[in-house]
């Protein structure tokens, strides 16, 4: 089965490099795409497989896996490695595979709690902000996950929460889960793993770390954060965390859910991507 699959993964990888247009599924297709609108070139890819589950009874079988991919990318005169990695399921009939497929990945939370208003106080909460420290916190646990802190299935803002964190932002509300932003004591605030209380507790805060909204991702610097909104209907259900600029001075993200290093910012590759997407971009301000 091992043998199978590998050799099933070695020719998909073949796909993202090839020209031909025949019979590429749409997964390959859209990453293409994109990498064409940027004017980037994907030169190599490599997929490596960790088998995680396996049931077989009699004719039958099936593989739970993950998929790594890693991209060797060309942009401009430079180059640089994106990866990412999905939940495969390939299916076996009398010791042959014949189908492979991915698992859905849950992209977005069903809970969108509301956040209480913060009230000014007299105490001032400073800060310095380590853009540094929060990339290098993105790269170490972009992949893996750090045991101090809850784990979820919807992963994707507990994660930039810990990198913005991990650089310095101040938490505040502790022990009001509607209010603040915070993890403590097996504990967490909404805005801490809930990518739409995430995206108003940015636009809101006024204690502790502070943002400004920018109109554009070029804007963004490396530790500032993007929401996503892949319905474009008001609730948002992403997060990511700038870790890199392109060759056109574009983001490159780090993200948890399903696992990505140094991804495109406007996603436009991912399933869960519409036509309707609204983005928010944050910019952290360095000290306050």
């Amino acid at each position: 089965m091992k043998k199978q699959l590998q050799c099933l993964l070695e020719k998909r990888a073949q796909l993202f490099v090839s020209e031909d247009e025949r019979n590429v599924e749409e997964a390959v297709a859209r990453k293409r795409r994109l990498f064409e609108r940027r004017g980037a070139e994907i030169v190599r890819c490599t997929i490596n497989s960790q088998i995680i589950s396996k049931h077989v009874m009699e004719k039958e079988g099936r593989l739970a896996y993950l998929a790594h991919y890693r991209f060797l990318v060309k942009h401009g005169a430079g180059m640089y490695v994106e990866e990412q990695v999905e939940k495969r399921r390939a299916y076996f009939e009398r010791g042959e595979l014949v189908k492979d497929e991915k698992i859905a990945a849950v992209e977005s939370e069903t809970v969108h709690p509301r956040l209480e208003r913060e009230m000014l106080v007299d105490e001032r909460i400073s800060y310095e902000y380590d853009r540094a420290r929060a990339v290098r916190y993105a790269e170490t646990w972009w992949n893996s996950y750090n045991p101090a802190f809850p784990r979820f299935e919807v992963d994707c803002t507990n994660f930039v929460s810990q990198c913005v964190y991990a650089g310095g932002a101040p938490m505040t509300g502790y022990p009001n889960r509607a209010k603040g932003w915070w993890c403590k004591k097996n504990n967490w605030s909404y805005s801490w793993a809930v990518a739409h209380s995430f995206r108003w507790y940015l636009s809101g805060t006024r204690v502790g770390l502070q943002t400004v909204e920018v109109s554009s991702p070029e804007q963004l610097m490396a530790g500032d954060v993007i929401c996503y909104d892949f319905q474009g209907d008001g609730r948002f259900d992403h997060s990511t965390i700038v870790v890199a600029k392109d060759a056109n001075g574009m983001p490159l993200v780090n993200a948890h859910t399903t696992n990505s290093r140094m991804r495109y910012w406007s996603y436009e590759d991912s399933t869960a991507y519409t036509p309707n997407i609204r983005y928010k971009f944050f910019h952290i301000i360095d000290r306050k």
